[in-house]
């Protein structure tokens, strides 16, 4: 049983998944979007669904710093609604503020990336963190 975790941009998806057994989380590619065009990244998830035999979704919620669900975390949501509809999966939200800026610092810190590098990865980085803190926190995601 594997989750795929993703962190939703206006224009990337960072993607991640669970080991089998639901213990870690590695980080897999950053899928190009245009929410602006409605291209969401759809088909190459089903792609790495089926790869990967994905049997539920994590997505980052990045609320405001008061806990308010602004309009990017509002995105987020309909995002999680698509991917429900579109593979009846079950899919559950973890709160992921400031969790790009803790993978960039990590970039820096411990990798000594440059900037030019760090935007190749970011995405997929905070994809792996969101899954990984949703699998300390949670576990498996068994059911909706």
């Amino acid at each position: 049983m594997r989750l795929m975790g993703l962190d939703v941009g206006s224009r990337t998806v960072g993607v991640a998944v669970s080991d089998p057994l639901g213990w870690t989380a590695q980080g897999l590619e950053i899928i190009r979007i245009n929410e602006d065009k409605e291209q969401f990244g759809i088909a190459r998830l089903k792609e790495l669904v089926k790869q990967y035999e994905v049997t539920a979704f994590v997505l980052g919620l990045p609320k405001n710093m008061n806990n308010s669900i602004g309009p990017r975390a509002e995105k987020s949501q309909a995002y999680g609604e698509l991917l429900k509809t579109t593979f009846g999966l079950p899919v559950d939200f973890i709160d992921e503020r400031l969790t790009t800026v803790e993978a960039s610092r990590m970039l820096i810190e411990e990798a000594d990336a440059s900037r030019k590098r760090q935007k190749q990865v970011i995405d997929k980085l905070a994809a792996q963190m969101i899954l990984q803190n949703y699998l300390d926190a949670k576990g498996p995601l068994t059911k909706q």
